[in-house]
């Protein structure tokens, strides 16, 4: 909830179908989120739909922490965007 604090609106989900359903209404054409922040916890139900999105400007998927700390999964997606930008890995 500290997103929220920062004005940011936030879309509390409950389980895997939940939070795809809340993905598609947020990734629907006409929407106007050009970032779209998800817990990394999320990733991994939602990987499908992330990837379809990762060679489009907007909505840039973001993958941050939740409760649980880092899982890699942020780490990872930003390790391939770089290589896809670059050409090879940097880090």
């Amino acid at each position: 909830m500290g997103f929220k604090a920062l004005g940011l609106e936030v879309f509390p989900v409950m389980g895997a179908e939940d939070a795809r359903s809340t993905f598609r209404q947020l990734t629907r054409a006409g929407e106007s989120y050009a970032i779209i922040y998800v817990e990394e916890n999320l990733a991994e139900v939602l990987g499908s739909e992330i990837d379809k999105f990762k060679d489009v400007p907007s909505p840039a998927v973001i993958l941050i922490p939740g409760r649980e700390g880092p899982l890699g999964y942020a780490q990872a997606a930003l390790k391939a965007a770089v290589e896809r930008a670059v050409g090879s890995d940097i880090l």
